[in-house]
């Protein structure tokens, strides 16, 4: 295996930037993407309380607080995922719960950031960046509610929806190489883990000095290649068993179909074809909860097959 230049991002999430002295590595790339300079204040702890057995903790590769006392989560995927964008909403949700305290007023609840960086194909969209945030909006004259006067002052906000947490969708995959911006040359060094010598963006100088592979521990080094090749084969057990899943359970859809109509015929192939990638990840070792994750189908069903 070639040595790297640059270790990727998100294994520095977790090995390097969570200490104070690369705080501005994470500060370029948050100030690039929220347009606004960013001062990391300090990380918190990234899972949550788990209150009994069939809660569900609440894990996110990082979790900063910034200047302003408002959370950032950072999250790194790169498997698929078919209920990521529920996944999203699950993580802010938990951290909204988790850091405010039993009997404080609603207004000690965080302004939250959640950023996701994604390896797969998210959704359907031709652009590789998209925000979503709420919106209160009337029916009838489309105008946004606005908070009070005194709202405004307490909170330093404008509309109601300023309030809500923000959202931001990093489709890596999707980006066409042309760095036009700031932005444009973080997603660049998060899609190739190269960065050019005129990049000018906010924390990519200090990235090219401090996430060398060369500058790793020899303990640091071993760990980041076993984590690259784990990846490597991760992927391609998935895309295999997903190619042959899908092309036997067509193949079974279409000879039904036939006989009970397109229509049905279509549906019984995709479900025929998720029963396939789960038997092929199944005899892989992939555990249930991922096959359940990666397919849509539940747990008992996987066990099933």
């Amino acid at each position: 295996m070639s040595t790297p230049n640059l270790v990727r991002f998100d294994w520095a999430m977790k090995r390097l930037l969570r200490h104070k002295t690369n705080f501005v590595v994470l500060e370029g790339f948050l100030s690039s993407l929220l347009g606004e300079q960013i001062h990391i204040k300090h990380l918190l702890e990234s899972e949550g309380n788990k209150e009994d057995v069939t809660d569900k903790f609440n894990r996110v590769d990082l979790l900063a607080e910034n200047s302003k006392g408002e959370l950032i989560i950072v999250e790194v995927q790169n498997n698929r995922e078919i209920d990521y964008f529920l996944r999203m909403l699950y993580g802010v949700s938990k951290a909204v719960t988790e850091y405010i305290k039993e009997g404080d007023l609603y207004e000690k609840i965080r302004k939250i950031y959640s950023v996701n960086i994604v390896y797969f194909d998210l959704g359907q969209g031709d652009d590789y960046v998209y925000h979503g945030k709420t919106e209160f909006r009337g029916i009838h004259n489309h105008d946004l509610l606005k908070l009070s006067k005194q709202q405004m002052e307490k909170f330093i906000q404008h509309t109601a929806g300023d309030l809500f947490p923000e959202y931001y969708v990093l489709r890596v995959n999707e980006f066409n190489g042309k760095a036009l911006s700031s932005l444009d040359e973080w997603v660049s060094f998060l899609k190739t883990g190269e960065i050019g010598d005129d990049a000018k963006a906010p924390g990519l100088s200090e990235a090219r000095e401090r996430l060398r592979f060369s500058g790793l521990t020899k303990v640091d080094k071993i760990a980041y290649l076993r984590n690259i090749e784990d990846l490597r084969v991760q992927r391609s057990v998935m895309d295999t068993a997903i190619r042959e899943g899908r092309a036997e359970g067509r193949a079974e859809g279409r000879a039904e179909g036939r006989a009970e109509g397109r229509a049905e015929g279509k549906a019984e192939g995709e479900y025929e074809a998720q029963r396939k990638i789960a038997g092929n990840l199944k005899k892989l070792g992939i555990s249930i909860q991922d096959i359940a994750t990666s397919t849509g189908l539940s747990p008992e069903e996987i066990d099933f097959l």
